[in-house]
């Protein structure tokens, strides 16, 4: 599913709001989401999962077409861990 995908889901499902305040929803769910990472913090949805950052250290790595050495700066990647209820859902163990 993508953004746009979304939106029209939600605001399909919910008629009494204009597509566009939909929209400015989800944009300011996901902008709160990406400025709260990159201040470092922790973002917990209670049954889906935790976005956090972790660091990646300095390394040497290996360039795959010539096989030559090559520095890789240290780095900060995005992580997600699902939650439990997530887990299971996908997994087929739903207890609704």
């Amino acid at each position: 599913m993508i953004r746009s995908e979304l939106i029209q889901k939600i605001a399909d499902e919910n008629p009494h709001l204009y597509q566009r305040d939909v929209e400015r929803i989800v944009n300011t769910v996901f902008e709160e989401i990406i400025s709260a990472m990159a201040d470092g913090d922790r973002v917990e949805l209670r049954g889906f999962g935790a976005f956090s950052v972790k660091k990646r250290d300095a390394r040497t790595g290996r360039n795959p077409r010539t096989g030559e050495a090559v520095e890789v700066e240290e780095k900060f990647v995005p992580f997600f861990k699902t939650g439990k209820l997530l887990r299971d859902r996908l997994n087929g163990n739903e207890s609704d």
